[in-house]
């Protein structure tokens, strides 16, 4: 297949473009590279890649970027709450516009769309109750509901399937500090301490080379799953911050943490999901939450610059 990507040089795209490429499939990356990172140097050597250095914003770029391709990801996106906060103008344009801009452009009837959203669309969930994907959609963030109008656009333009992702973690080229697993086992390793705000909010959690292979497991059963979301994360990962905090120190025994008597997190996320629905198709994630740890461990000797931070 010829498949777009944008914001293919991210985080994710960085895992994700060489496993398509692995997979013999022919990529077109459009990027504005704004973090000037150099996550697919590895890549350049195959012959199946092209890179378009542009905005995912650009109806031109864009509309050259389409021609020819089979499937569209969309993945140029600024992630996480403080980040769309700090810019609420570019969080509209390139979280929603950009995405339902791809929806218009394209040909619906042969070109497909799987796009990412986030879990963190359910906002609060009720204690003890797991989301599925028929549990309404209360986002508390303006993240949340740009994500959740990208995913309704996607979902109504047909030919589409979206994931809701739990909280990412792991290394990858284009590394990010300020994932939660990835932030609290940076300061393990090198500050030995974290203050906890409302230690009892609970998340999900997914690996990143685990979304890369649900993004590979859509592909080849997107007959049977499309024109569906499917919440994508670890089922015996539903952890608070105070119980992720004791993974870490089973790894990182020196590590300290206590919770903070006064004080707020800004991310009032606190739910469990469901992973069901996509296990029935299946998909298993194959990266725990334990090794995640410890591969992350493993990176920190490797770098200990703030650069990989987002925000």
């Amino acid at each position: 297949m010829k498949i777009l990507v944008t914001g293919g040089a991210g985080y994710l795209g960085s895992i994700l473009v060489p496993a398509l490429l692995g997979e013999g499939h022919q990529v077109v990356v459009v990027d504005s590279f704004m973090y000037q990172q150099n996550s697919l140097m590895d890549c350049c050597h195959h012959s199946g890649l092209s890179v378009i250095r542009g905005d995912a914003r650009d109806p031109k770029r864009i509309a050259k970027a389409l021609e020819g391709a089979d499937l569209i990801i969309p993945l140029a996106c600024l992630t996480g709450a403080p980040l769309c906060d700090r810019d609420p103008v570019a969080a509209q344009t390139v979280n929603r516009d950009a995405v339902k801009m791809l929806v218009e452009m394209r040909d619906p009837r042969r070109q497909r769309i799987i796009f990412p959203t986030t879990n963190s669309g359910y906002g609060v969930g009720q204690n003890g109750v797991h989301c599925t994907e028929e549990t309404p959609l209360n986002p508390i963030s303006l993240y949340g509901r740009l994500k959740v109008e990208a995913e309704q656009a996607v979902l109504a333009g047909g030919n589409g399937l979206t994931f809701r992702l739990a909280t990412v973690f792991g290394i990858s080229p284009r590394m990010r500090l300020d994932l939660l697993v990835n932030d609290f086992v940076y300061r393990a390793v090198t500050d030995r301490f974290v203050v906890l705000f409302q230690a009892h909010f609970k998340r999900n959690y997914i690996h990143v080379r685990d979304v890369a292979g649900a993004f590979l497991h859509a592909i080849k059963n997107f007959e049977t799953m499309k024109g569906q979301a499917y919440n994508v994360g670890l089922s015996d990962a539903n952890l608070s911050k105070k119980e992720l905090c004791e993974e870490i120190k089973k790894q990182v025994p020196n590590f300290y943490f206590a919770e903070a008597e006064v004080g707020t997190d800004p991310d009032q996320r606190n739910y469990i999901v469901s992973n069901e629905k996509i296990e029935k198709t299946g998909f298993r994630p194959k990266v725990s939450l334990q090794a995640g740890i410890a591969e992350l461990i493993k990176g920190y000797q490797v770098i200990r610059r703030m650069e990989y931070a987002n925000v």
